[in-house]
C-alpha cells in the first residue's frame, strides 16, 4: 500500500491508493500498472489486455455491487465493462 502525503496550509493529510482495481473506490481516476493473473487462471492477463487493461490506460471504477466484492463495472479509456471481483483484483492500479 502506498500513502501520498499532501501538504495543506494548515495540515497535512494522507490519502491511501488502491493496490487493485477490486480496492479501488468508485469514481476515483487512476492508471494501470499492471497485470498479473491468478495461477489458476493464465490467461486472464492476456484477456485484460485485450480489453484495454494496459499499463499507463486510464481507468475508473463506476459502479460497485451490492455487497463490495461482487461484479465491478469499470471504464478503461473509452470502453466500459463489467469485470468479477477476481479479475478486477489482477490490476494493479496508482494515480492517475
Amino acid at each position: 500500500m502506498r500513502i501520498i502525503l499532501i501538504e495543506t496550509r494548515h495540515a497535512a493529510m494522507s490519502e491511501s491508493l488502491p493496490s487493485s482495481l477490486a480496492a479501488a473506490p468508485a469514481g476515483q481516476a487512476l492508471t494501470v500498472q499492471q497485470v498479473r493473473a491468478p495461477e489458476h487462471s493464465p490467461e486472464w492477463a492476456s484477456w485484460l489486455a485485450d480489453l484495454g487493461f494496459l499499463p499507463g490506460e486510464a481507468v475508473r471504477v463506476l459502479r460497485r455491487g451490492r455487497f463490495g466484492d461482487g461484479n465491478l463495472v469499470v471504464r478503461v479509456g473509452q470502453s466500459t465493462f463489467a469485470l468479477r471481483h477476481a479479475e478486477a483484483e489482477c490490476i494493479e492500479v496508482g494515480q492517475r
